[in-house]
């Protein structure tokens, strides 16, 4: 069964958005990994601060049905899609990587570019798994946030536990 890890945030009621996500995922798809919670400033927009974090899951589902699961979670939780890119969510889910699969898989963008674009992505993923490696640069995550350092995206632990 291929690691998957998500990417997870919220602005809107963020804490009790992520937690009840968390809920739902791990529901649906059983023990999840997790980083610790890291607060950032809007990106793109201005508005309220975001909670972030990444989780990991094993599952052997297509990456089709897994996306259309997740996009279930985020509509229980509010989400309409088809929003502006950079907005306000009450929770938004992204798939940051299968296994080792790459390109436009189910119609999803494997490894999801946010990877190396965004410190409240790539931070909590080294925090979870510093060794694993990217898909396609085949370096550690860790070793990616010594390159990508972010110096203009401010990012704050905070103390969240779960469940």
């Amino acid at each position: 069964m291929p690691r998957v890890y998500l990417s997870l945030g919220s602005n809107i009621d963020r804490e009790h958005n992520i937690r009840s996500g968390l809920n739902q995922l791990a529901a649906e798809f059983g023990e999840l990994g997790l980083s610790p919670v890291y607060e950032s400033e809007a990106v793109g927009f201005s508005g309220d601060a975001f909670y972030n974090l990444v989780a990991s899951l094993d599952m052997d589902l297509p990456v089709g049905e897994l996306a259309e699961r997740l996009h279930a979670i985020e509509r229980a939780h509010g989400r309409v899609r088809g929003e502006k890119k950079f907005a306000s969510r009450t929770l938004d889910i992204d798939i940051l990587t299968c296994g080792d699969l790459t390109g436009d898989i189910d119609g999803v963008e494997l490894p999801r570019g946010e990877i190396l674009k965004h410190a409240f992505v790539l931070r909590p993923l080294a925090d979870l798994a510093p060794t694993a490696e990217h898909p396609v640069l085949k370096r550690t995550y860790a070793a990616l946030l010594e390159d990508y350092r972010f110096p203009e995206q401010r990012l704050w632990q905070v103390p969240f536990v779960w469940p």
